[in-house]
C-alpha cells in the first residue's frame, strides 16, 4: 500500500493536526514564502513520490489567498510525483457561486473546481457545500461529507421536549428534515427573500412553532442577518427560545454581536470546518476531524467510504479498522 502524506495551507492547521492524530500519521511541513511584488510560492517539505498526498484547506477568508495556497501546494505535489492528490477542502466558499441569475455573471463554483482539476487534483474531499448542484462541477471524484450526525448528537444528549427543527429557507428544508428524522422532531420553516449579501427578509413560518423550542439548522452562516430575521419571525410566533446549529461557523462582520447576546438564543453549535472565532468561548464547537480521518482511511484503501454520507450518527457505522498505527 502506498504510503499516505498530509499536508496543511494556513486556512486552519488545527483541523488539519486533528485529521492527522486520528489518523495517526504525522502533518507534512509546508514552506510557504511571498516574494516582495506579493507573489506566493509553496515548498513542500516531504517526499511525495509515488504517495498518495492529502492537502487541507478550507476556503475561508481571506478566502483568495487560501485558494492560490492550496493551487500552488497541489501543482508542487503534481511536480513531485505524487501518485494521487486530494484536496481536503472542509469548506468550499464558491459553492454560494452556483448559478447564472443576473446577465453577465460570473460562476465561481464551476470555475474553481476547473482551477483545482487543471492544478492536478485528482479527488476533493468536502463537506456541506451551499447548493448541492455544485457537486457536478468538478470533473474529478467529489466525496461529499455531512456534519448532520455529528450535530444530532449533541442534541440528541438533551431533552427535547417541545422542539421543532426549524430552517432558515425553503432551499434548506430538505437537509432540515432529514436533520428532524434524526432527532425525531417535526419540522418547520421559513420563507426568505435575500436583498443583498447581509440583508434578508423572511416574511413566513410554514409549520407550528408556538410554544415550542427551536433548533435552527443552517448549512452556514455568515454574517447572521438570516438567523436574526428568522428568530425574529419566530418570536412573533410564540416560540419559546432557540437553539442554532450550522456546519460551517464562519461569524464575519458583525455575527458575533448578533448571536452572543440574542435574548432568543439558547446556545450556538457549530463544527471545525472553519476556525472558530477567538472572542466567543461559549460558543460549542463539535468536531468534523474523525470523520475526515475515517473518509481518508476508506479512500486510501480503495473502500467505500458512503455510510458516512448519509447523516447518520457516525458512532452507530461499524467500527473501523487503523490503517496507519
Amino acid at each position: 500500500m502506498r504510503e499516505i502524506v498530509v499536508f496543511s495551507g494556513s486556512a486552519h492547521r488545527g483541523l488539519a493536526s486533528a485529521i492527522c492524530d486520528a489518523l495517526g500519521v504525522p502533518l507534512s511541513s509546508v514552506e510557504l514564502t511571498r516574494f516582495s511584488n506579493d507573489c506566493l510560492q509553496a515548498q513542500l517539505q516531504t517526499n511525495c513520490r509515488q504517495r498518495d498526498v492529502y492537502i487541507v484547506q478550507p476556503l475561508v477568508p481571506p478566502t483568495q489567498e487560501h485558494l492560490m495556497e492550496l493551487l500552488l501546494m497541489v501543482d508542487a505535489a503534481r511536480g513531485a510525483s505524487a501518485a494521487q492528490i486530494t484536496a481536503v477542502v472542509p469548506y468550499y466558499a464558491y459553492a454560494r457561486s452556483d448559478k447564472k441569475d443576473a446577465s453577465r455573471l460570473s460562476i465561481g463554483g464551476r470555475l474553481v473546481a476547473d482551477l483545482l482539476a487543471t492544478a492536478g487534483v485528482h479527488r476533493v474531499m468536502t463537506m456541506t457545500l451551499h447548493a448541492p448542484q455544485v457537486h457536478a462541477f468538478f470533473s474529478v471524484p467529489v466525496d461529499h461529507l455531512t456534519a448532520l450526525g455529528v450535530l444530532a448528537d449533541h442534541f440528541l444528549a438533551q431533552d427535547l421536549t417541545d422542539s421543532v427543527v426549524v430552517s432558515p429557507d425553503f432551499g434548506n428544508a430538505k437537509t432540515a428534515t432529514q436533520f428532524s428524522r434524526l432527532l425525531g422532531l417535526p419540522v418547520a420553516a421559513g420563507s426568505k427573500k435575500r436583498l443583498a449579501d447581509d440583508r434578508v427578509v423572511i416574511d413566513e413560518i410554514v409549520g407550528d412553532v408556538e410554544g415550542k423550542r427551536a433548533i435552527v439548522l443552517d448549512d452556514e452562516i455568515a454574517t447572521g442577518g438570516s438567523i436574526v430575521e428568522l428568530l425574529d419571525r419566530l418570536a412573533e410566533r410564540g416560540c419559546t427560545g432557540a437553539a442554532v446549529a450550522c456546519t460551517h461557523g464562519l461569524f464575519v462582520a458583525k455575527a458575533v454581536d448578533r448571536l452572543r447576546d440574542h435574548p432568543m438564543i439558547t446556545e450556538v453549535v457549530t463544527t471545525d470546518t472553519v476556525p472558530p472565532p477567538a472572542d466567543w468561548p461559549a460558543l460549542r464547537v463539535r468536531s468534523v476531524a474523525d470523520l475526515f480521518a475515517r473518509a481518508i482511511e476508506g479512500v486510501h484503501a480503495g473502500e467505500s467510504v458512503s455510510s458516512l454520507f448519509d447523516g447518520v450518527d457516525p458512532s452507530l457505522a461499524p467500527p473501523q479498522p487503523r490503517l496507519f498505527d
